[in-house]
């Protein structure tokens, strides 16, 4: 099946070059024009996509070749892009920069490769002149696989030092130059301990600094050239990511990232039979940190997914079954966290009647007996706190027991983003297990019917998760039916 989407990738020669501010200037820029424009991030960051999707009116989708497995970057990269005019895809990192240790896996330039899409350089050009051709012809020819396609200049101090910025690539790269952004153009995007304030949390702020990026990057970068360059990607041979078939009638039910099954089609079971199971999925400026397929995954499988706000509803949703809490910043909420003891009942109310129980890193810290000193859910035996080091990077990890997420020995694919710690650090029975420098280490805690770790997981490459949980929770509402 082709698929034929105008696509390009901005990417930078390292961290910190404005990537974000440039693609979250190029996608508003793009839809103030009128344009559908459909947003995406590689690796597995949050907070960008969600600027991005303030930008485009519609969902920032992650591309991870680590967590999704590269066989399924150009069928999400589809289903994501499903009726847009043009889709910007935001690197991570600098463009060759993957996962450690794993050549070019999880790269920006892995997946610009999957994409088949033309990659655009953000240059930071502040402390260079004629050395700037030297910078892009390098990245141009490391690897004649990826099509570097232009370059946008940032913080440019002048006329005069754009003119020889111009002229240096003009000479020395064959590359063309698409924009030029001055130093004095900035745009305000606060930042805390794990990078930009999530937009979710600024609302208003939100919408004017993604308004900037876009007229910022709207007078200073030739839209006309950007699209022309869009649309000379060549049609991608990759049928559209598809939930239901993921969590079909064909597989394994230990299918999940990394094992035989996962590479080779959907899980087992398929939806549940009878009614559908309500799923509560945390939300809300406290847990603000989930992927899109994540929770049409579970729709695919049979559950009703239903939102709500830790920070705002004092009940669960009538008839909860299952429950999932994911990543998001719960140390800067924590006094409102706390106060609402309503919530906090409703859910130990519920672990310890059975149902099923996900947390995920800030779900893991909700779920535990207090954090930086404020009581939380008490749900298990453990207690956090904010630490000045930041734990970071991929895992490939083994579920050590069977749990309502995942049953024993599965393998799967996340990462870790947090300063918090929890003391214990894994409880008698720990979630995931995964061998390091100095050897094994176990992670997280598994308690009746709660699965809570740190590791984030993109559910996309571990379709077997998702459906075993709503298994579990329709198992568990019958259960309860029955006993009324």
């Amino acid at each position: 099946m082709n698929t034929v989407i105008p696509r390009l990738v901005v990417a930078a020669p390292s961290s910190g070059a404005g990537k974000t501010t440039v693609a979250t200037g190029l996608i508003a820029a793009l839809a103030a024009r009128g344009l559908k424009v459909s947003p995406h991030k590689v690796g597995p960051d949050y907070i960008d996509p969600g600027y991005h999707a303030l930008a485009a009116g519609r969902p920032g989708r992650n591309l991870d070749a680590w967590m999704s497995g590269p066989e399924r970057i150009a069928p999400l990269f589809a289903h994501g892009a499903a009726g847009a005019d043009v889709a910007v895809v935001e690197g991570v990192m600098g463009l060759y920069d993957g996962a450690a240790g794993r050549g070019e896996l999880a790269s920006t330039a892995q997946v610009a490769k999957l994409l088949r899409a033309p990659v655009v350089l953000v240059v930071d050009a502040s402390s260079q002149s004629r050395s700037v051709a030297a910078l892009v012809h390098g990245f141009a020819s490391w690897d004649p696989e990826v099509r570097l396609a232009g370059v946008i200049l940032n913080k440019v101090a002048s006329d005069r030092h754009e003119t020889l910025l111009r002229e240096a690539l003009e000479e020395g790269s064959g590359v063309p130059v698409l924009g030029a952004v001055r130093r004095a153009g900035a745009v305000d995007t606060p930042s805390r301990h794990l990078g930009l304030v999530p937009a979710v949390e600024r609302s208003a702020e939100a919408l004017r600094a993604v308004r900037e990026m876009g007229e910022l990057v709207g007078r200073s970068v030739d839209l006309d050239a950007v699209l022309a360059l869009a649309r000379t990607a060549p049609p991608l041979t990759a049928a559209p990511w598809d939930a239901a078939a993921e969590v079909g009638p064909v597989g394994e039910d230990a299918a999940v990232s990394g094992g035989p099954a996962a590479e080779g089609g959907p899980v087992s079971g398929g939806p549940v039979a009878g009614p559908r199971p309500r799923i509560a999925l945390a939300g809300g400026a406290a847990f603000s940190f989930s992927y899109a397929e994540n929770a049409e995954l579970l729709a695919a499988a049979g559950a009703e997914v239903v939102p709500f706000d830790p920070l705002h509803d004092e009940e669960l949703p009538e008839r909860t079954a299952a429950l999932v809490i994911g990543g998001g910043f719960p140390e800067v909420y924590v006094s409102e966290l706390s106060a609402n003891a309503a919530l906090r009942g409703a859910v130990a109310e519920l672990a310890a009647a059975g149902a099923p129980v996900v947390g995920e890193c800030a779900g893991l810290l909700y779920l535990g007996r207090e954090l930086d000193g404020l009581p939380m859910c008490g749900v298990l035996d453990t207690a956090a706190r904010m630490t000045p080091r930041l734990t970071l990077g991929y895992r490939e990890a083994v579920a050590l027991a069977d749990s309502p997420l995942a049953a024993a020995g599965s393998r799967v694919r996340g990462h870790e983003f947090h300063r918090t710690a929890t003391d214990p650090a894994a409880g008698p029975s720990p979630a995931w297990g995964w061998r390091t420098p100095t050897g094994p280490h176990t992670e997280g805690h598994l308690h009746g019917s709660v699965h809570a770790s740190y590791l984030h997981l993109h559910w996309t490459g571990a379709p077997a998760l998702p459906a075993r949980l709503v298994r579990q929770a329709a198992a568990w509402a019958a259960g309860t039916a029955g006993r009324d």
